[in-house]
């Protein structure tokens, strides 16, 4: 019984489970061959239980928060009693509970006296999962084979022995050599996994673990449920936008968001948000359920043990055929873009009852996926330019936002891509890349500042991919409480003629000539509170630094600056800041 659990002993249980996803990452980070796995971190690693629920994760971003249950729930009903030490499984199906068709998950069983126990997994982005479109986003694709080949659970490895037929099937789909070695990699940590797990066993018996786990599940679930019993009971609506679906020039997604707190339960639901959308921009349940998650979890206790029992009281209700749940066989690979957008919604919808835990908007994601070929080396490259979208997060009660931390569902700030092995991974040249000016929403806790960026392409038959969205005025990361919003995101790419292109913010831009200079401009996160309340010395700080113009000291913040000298002129300052 769990009651009779010590709670020391079920604590280092827990931090030993930590630990091993946490050596379980370390192995990613040190063999990985892609920079989008070695570098931005885009990947996840955990243990599950026999039934594939959660028992401890570590996300190196944000927005793969619940991508691995689902798939690991639906591996273990698929292969049932099928299952044998030594058996390795792939699953990336967007329709089966994966979250993108780009993020390839690996499972590996453990046994402990011939008894499926746990499973160690991990979930990686790949530089590329076939389909149309190289680099795997693919604004023109309609529905899901136009994207990627589909993964359903499949194994590669069975009893200790690998399948050179169905390995060889699926990576002849696929066009990077890169991918093939980054799912090696990630089978490693999946054996790291299992090794941690198995020094697990030798301390505690299986009686004992059990308990301990039955006791760390349900001692989330009651801090979740405290948390959630301190928010006001009420409906707290919030809505928010996704721009352009990629078919129809000027289309707008609504998110339609009611979140009921009752007690100690709280439901999330997104009745009445757009009908799925003809092309890509489009969520399968589990991305939708991760970026809830992730965002809930800024919310509340950042101690929260991450395992199945955070889970119990929260409610989702996401109606099918809807944009954020779409039917198969839709094309979805923006489905975890739209993190931004449904952060935004639970944002203001919470903003009712916790004012001082709330942020105002993040960066709207613009990506833009270069792929080509690399005359330096005589081989294809792919990259998604980790470094150039990262803009600025939202403020919040006490604290400015967050600069050039990145997107909601994927910040990890200025470690994303080392300039120096952007250089050497691809055939690209870096000119500046750097903060920009006046693009934090003003408040008296200003958003993060968003970034420049510029390089010359020396690729060879390069294509661009845009996807994303915060093109347009709406899309700017939302103020708070006064507070104003940042700046957009806008891309050009000049030709070393000087014509210039602007990508939509889901579109293919073939036949990029060698020499072009690519330049991109990641917005600000939004304000929180009026700017006129923000100390006059921390405006004038951000003028010296370059972060801020004189005119937007004055006109955003009623602070004066000299021109000239940038001096801080008090006087004038206090005269304009008494009409408000």
């Amino acid at each position: 019984m769990t009651s009779s659990v010590d709670p020391i002993r079920a604590s280092v249980l827990h931090r030993r489970l930590k630990s091993i996803t946490e050596e379980m990452g370390l192995t990613l980070l040190r063999t990985t061959r892609s920079p989008i796995l070695n570098e931005a971190r885009d990947f996840v690693t955990g243990l599950y239980d026999a039934q594939g629920r959660m028992l401890e994760q570590s996300e190196y971003i944000p927005v793969l928060a619940f991508a691995l249950q689902p798939a690991c729930e639906h591996v273990a009903r698929y292969f049932g009693d099928d299952v044998h030490e030594g058996d390795v499984i792939l699953h990336n199906d967007v329709f089966s509970g994966g979250n993108q068709n780009n993020d390839v998950a690996v499972f590996r069983p453990i046994f402990r006296d011939a008894r499926l126990v746990a499973w160690a997994a991990c979930k990686g982005h790949q530089a590329d999962i076939g389909g149309a479109q190289a680099g795997g986003y693919n604004p023109e694709a309609r529905e899901v084979w136009q994207e990627a080949l589909r993964i359903t659970p499949i194994k590669v490895h069975e009893r200790g022995q690998l399948r050179r037929d169905v390995w060889r099937m699926i990576f002849a789909n696929i066009r990077y050599g890169i991918v093939e070695e980054d799912i090696k990699a990630q089978i490693g940590a999946t054996r790291v996994g299992e090794r941690g797990m198995h020094e697990l066993f030798r301390r505690f018996d299986a009686s004992a673990f059990d308990d301990c786990i039955d006791y760390l599940f349900d001692a989330s679930e009651r801090m979740v449920r405290r948390e959630i019993a301190a928010i006001p009971d009420g409906v707290y609506r919030g809505e928010s936008w996704a721009f352009y679906d990629g078919v129809n020039d000027g289309s707008r997604m609504k998110i339609a968001l009611a979140v009921t707190v009752s007690g100690d339960e709280v439901t999330f639901d997104f009745t009445g948000s757009s009908p799925q959308t003809p092309g890509f921009v489009n969520a399968p349940h589990s991305a939708t359920a991760s970026a809830l998650l992730l965002t809930f979890l800024m919310l509340i206790n950042p101690d929260v043990p991450h395992n199945a029992g955070i889970l119990r009281p929260i409610r989702i209700v996401n109606p099918e055929g809807s944009f954020l749940n779409a039917r198969f066989p839709a094309a979805t690979t923006f489905g975890n873009s739209i993190t931004g957008p449904t952060s935004d919604a639970i944002f203001r919808a919470f903003s009712q009852a916790l004012p001082k835990m709330v942020t105002a908007g993040w960066n709207r994601m613009m990506g833009f996926t270069i792929t080509g070929h690399d005359p330096r080396h005589a081989r294809p490259y792919v990259d998604i330019l980790f470094l150039a979208l990262k803009g600025g997060s939202g403020a919040t009660w006490g604290a400015d936002g967050y600069d050039h931390i990145g997107l909601i569902n994927c910040a990890g700030g200025i470690q994303a891509q080392d300039y120096e092995m952007f250089e050497i991974h691809d055939p690209h040249r870096l000119l500046r890349h750097e903060y920009a000016r006046d693009s934090a929403g003003a408040g008296r806790w200003r958003g993060g500042l968003g970034v420049e960026t510029e390089f010359v392409i020396d690729g060879e038959n390069v294509t661009g991919i845009a996807f994303g969205d915060g093109i347009e005025e709406e899309a700017r990361a939302f103020g708070l409480f006064g507070g104003k919003a940042g700046s957009v995101n806008e891309i050009t790419i000049t030709a070393p003629d000087g014509t210039v292109r602007r990508p939509k913010a889901k579109e293919i831009l073939r036949g990029i000539e060698s020499g072009s200079v690519y330049r991109q401009r990641a917005g600000g996160g939004g304000g929180y509170g009026d700017p006129r309340d923000r100390p006059a010395g921390l405006v004038a700080a951000d003028v010296l630094d370059g972060l801020l113009s004189v005119e937007a000291a004055r006109d955003d913040y009623g602070v004066v600056i000299d021109p000239v000298t940038l001096a801080l002129d008090e006087a004038a300052t206090r005269l304009r800041r008494e009409v408000r």
